[in-house]
């Protein structure tokens, strides 16, 4: 019961300013330290997945006992908001102290920003139920929420229409990856390859008679979309929805009429 009590009022590890809790006799147990127990669990959750994930398969990884990783991380959700965080690392963004380059067009920079963070998504799909699940509050979590809003503040939307825009663009492109990742992880379990595993869906789908008519719909939507394979459709679909996006802010710009 206490225990329940006390996850119930966590907040976040970014938010616990504890010290650091020294080693017995000093020194640091197994040699580990924050940075290379977090680097580990990326490794593990890249290869097994969030659901396969442990305290104990981790002290496995790094050779140490689980003991050893509790002198440096208070509870499993400590450690995947560091690991949620460091993936976030992995995005290319200016520097935070520096105002966005006034002399780059918006469109082209929310279009190299929704495409970093849609491979973000995609090469680490555990990420997105973590990111539904934490505050997100992390250092390259919130340089990345910095860089989203300067962009979205220079289209020129009212700023009663930022953060929905803002929704509209981010929150698509999490749907989005989040889907993709998960079908390719999905295809991988199988030891499929996306192109495999889509037709091998389809043909199973197809099969079905309740399902016949939807699927030569889908089928003939898909054949105007083109695309000889699965990445190619993905990437078109992507494209396509992003310009659509970026056309409706510039509609809402136009609607709203010049800002002083």
């Amino acid at each position: 019961m206490a225990r329940a009590a006390r996850q119930s009022l966590r907040t976040s590890v970014w938010l616990e300013e504890k010290p650091r809790r020294g080693a017995r006799g000093g020194g640091q147990p197994s040699g580990l330290d924050r940075e290379r127990i977090t680097e580990a669990t990326v490794r593990l959750l890249d290869a097994e997945g969030l659901a396969k994930f442990s305290m104990r398969r981790l002290a496995a990884e790094l050779n140490v006992t689980a003991m050893s990783v509790y002198w440096y991380v208070d509870t499993k959700d400590d450690l995947l908001e560091l690991a949620l965080d460091a993936a976030f690392g992995e995005l290319d963004l200016p520097d935070t102290d520096t105002e966005a380059d006034e002399d780059t067009d918006w469109r082209d920079d929310l279009r190299a920003l929704a495409r970093a963070y849609r491979g973000l998504l995609v090469r680490h799909p555990w990420l997105s139920p973590l990111i539904g699940t934490y505050v997100n509050i992390g250092p390259n979590s919130l340089r990345f929420s910095r860089q989203v809003q300067r962009i979205v503040r220079r289209t020129g939307l009212p700023a009663h229409g930022l953060v929905a825009a803002i929704s509209a663009v981010f929150q698509f492109v999490y749907g989005f990856g989040t889907i993709e990742g998960h079908f390719i992880a999905r295809s991988a379990a199988f030891e499929m390859s996306p192109d495999d595993y889509f037709r091998h869906a389809m043909s199973s789908v197809a099969a079905s008679a309740e399902a016949a008519d939807i699927v030569q719909d889908s089928a003939e939507l898909m054949e105007a979309r083109g695309g000889d394979t699965v990445e190619e459709m993905w990437e078109r679909d992507f494209e396509f929805a992003l310009d659509l996006l970026v056309a409706g802010i510039e509609a809402m710009v136009d609607r709203a009429g010049p800002t002083s």
